[in-house]
């Protein structure tokens, strides 16, 4: 049996690259549980508002597949460094020019291109870094960190601007995103000094072949429409969550609480779920487990009257729909070896991202009354497509 070493250091680098996933995203979800009051101080649409984070999903489409040709050729302490300093500079100048929408919005536009970055780099610091039997896990660390920030976001934003503005509470945030940036640029390192791996293991294709091989596996395809189905529902309902409740008479505090216990859920089903897949090496009983049982929780977000149900729904939808994700992109870097880790992150994070489409079309669905009920019983149609495809993946042989 050959011996190989993982270091200690991998836990430096994971919560390094972890700070800045979750900086990304409180930046990203900070206006969606204001929608209402920034409507009003800004004189647009709320429509308008949650363009401040759609142009995150917008911009990722184009930048996708260049940013996982970086990450692959350069390494992802390059790739993601690019990313902490566009993130650290715009965050700042989306805080110092914030009483001014245009400018607003286009320095969420900066702070977007710095998204895939950032993401598309989720399986490549553990490849590097982790053991095979720690992937699945550190995946879903990085998921968990991912998850903090959106929560962070739509829980501190309504009520630092009950006493600060909002412009401020940005400014905040920035000089947090500059703080992160910095100590990514000090503490990540992209090797350790042996591969965590045996040999021939830690071995890629180059990006151009391994995106050809990757694009020819079948079940690689049909785990992209899940992605797609998967992200298009949860950016949606984070992007519209103080929409979504409003008819029902719950408040912006209300809104950013569901969104807040969905992503705690989420934090605990991307913890606990993904060790049990790495131990018994098994990825798509556990995708079809979270599809399916996410399902009863969509259905009470959609019809919950009363906070209770409502946040048991919210919390239910997000600890098993999230916990997908680090399966899933584990999942996907296995069945296409030898497509580099950037490569497979990168289409699977472009096909979520590209489900902007969906989030567009729930605003549009909507009724006259402002009720998401439309939209959210088509989402969980969608789900249980989901849940009918990945019962046609397979699980890559155990080697």
């Amino acid at each position: 049996m050959t011996n190989y070493t993982v270091y200690r250091y991998r836990w430096v680098v994971l919560a390094v690259f972890m700070l800045v996933n979750l900086t990304i995203q409180m930046l990203w979800i900070s206006y969606a549980p204001i929608t209402g009051p920034a409507a009003k101080y800004y004189d647009v649409s709320d429509l308008e508002i949650g363009l401040l984070a759609m142009v995150f999903m917008l911009a990722f489409i184009p930048l996708s597949l260049p940013v996982s040709w970086v990450i692959d050729t350069y390494g992802f302490r390059v790739a993601v460094g690019i990313g902490v300093i566009l993130m650290g500079v715009f965050g700042v100048v989306r805080g110092l020019v914030g009483t001014n929408y245009p400018i607003v919005l286009v320095s969420s536009i900066g702070i977007a291109i710095t998204q895939p970055f950032l993401l598309n780099a989720w399986t490549k610091v553990p490849a590097n870094w982790f053991a095979i039997g720690e992937r699945a896990t550190a995946v879903g660390l990085v998921t968990l960190a991912n998850l903090v920030g959106t929560a962070l976001g739509l829980v501190l934003t309504p009520i630092l601007i009950e006493e600060i503005s909002i412009p401020s509470v940005q400014l905040w945030y920035g000089g947090i995103a500059a703080f992160t940036s910095v100590l990514f640029l000090g503490l990540a390192r992209e090797h350790p000094p042996t591969p965590p791996c045996p040999p021939g293991m830690e071995a890629r294709a180059l990006m151009l072949d391994g995106l050809k091989h990757a694009l020819k596996v079948r079940s690689f395809w049909l785990y992209l429409l899940v992605s797609f189905v998967g992200l298009g529902i949860f950016n949606g309902i984070t992007t519209w969550v103080e929409n979504i409740v409003r008819p029902r008479g719950f408040t912006p505090t209300d809104a950013g609480t569901l969104g807040a216990v969905m992503l705690v859920g989420g934090v605990l089903g991307a913890v606990i779920i993904p060790p049990f897949s790495d131990k018994q090496h098994k990825r798509q009983p556990y995708l079809l487990m979270g599809i399916l049982l996410a399902i009863p929780g969509l259905v009470g977000i959609t019809f919950a009257t009363s906070s209770l149900l409502l946040l048991a729904s919210g919390f239910g939808l997000g600890f098993f729909l999230v916990s997908t994700s680090p399966i899933g992109m584990q999942y996907a870097a296995e069945i296409t070896h030898p497509t580099p880790e950037g490569t497979s992150n990168g289409l699977i994070q472009l096909f979520g991202q590209g489900s902007v489409i969906f989030v567009y079309i729930m605003d549009a669905l909507k009724t006259d009354s402002g009720s998401f009920t439309p939209s959210l019983l088509l989402a969980t149609g969608l789900l249980i497509a989901g849940g009918i495809i990945v019962t046609q993946l397979k699980d890559r042989p155990a080697a």
